[in-house]
């Protein structure tokens, strides 16, 4: 019963589409930033490494390296400030939290990228060329 009632009191709070990533994949996190009056948006982008919590509780850990420091930022996943999660690459992994990438430096931090192997068959049966393989005239 209580279960219920809360689940009817945040249900307003959810986003009705969230954004669709994986713990691995690289990605732009447009998050909105009030300065005064004022509001605009910004862009924090790294390769999320953890996913946590359900339903309104749920955020995610996105880790980007700068000036050779490490940064990380968790995001709740339904705050009205993240604005748009757009997805730039695939990793592949075989692990839901990628804590190891902490120690890791320089190129060792890089993930393998997730081919989807059905849109590529679709794409070659369909016949769609790329620029590349035209002859030039």
């Amino acid at each position: 019963m209580t279960a219920d009632m809360l689940e009817k009191a945040v249900s307003g709070q959810l986003k009705k589409e969230p954004p669709q990533f994986r713990v691995g994949d690289t990605v732009d996190v447009h998050v909105k930033i009030v300065e005064g009056d004022k509001e605009r948006v910004q862009v924090f982008s790294g390769t999320v490494i953890a996913r946590k919590g359900r339903g309104i509780n749920e955020n995610f850990t996105v880790r980007r390296i700068v000036n050779n420091e490490g940064v990380e930022r968790i995001f709740p996943l339904h705050s009205p400030s993240v604005v748009d999660v757009l997805v730039k690459r695939s990793g592949f992994t075989r692990r839901s939290k990628l804590y190891f990438l902490r120690d890791r430096v320089g190129k060792a931090t890089r993930l393998r990228e997730k081919w989807d192997v059905k849109s590529k068959k679709v794409k070659k049966d369909v016949g769609v060329e790329k620029e590349d393989d035209k002859p030039n005239d």
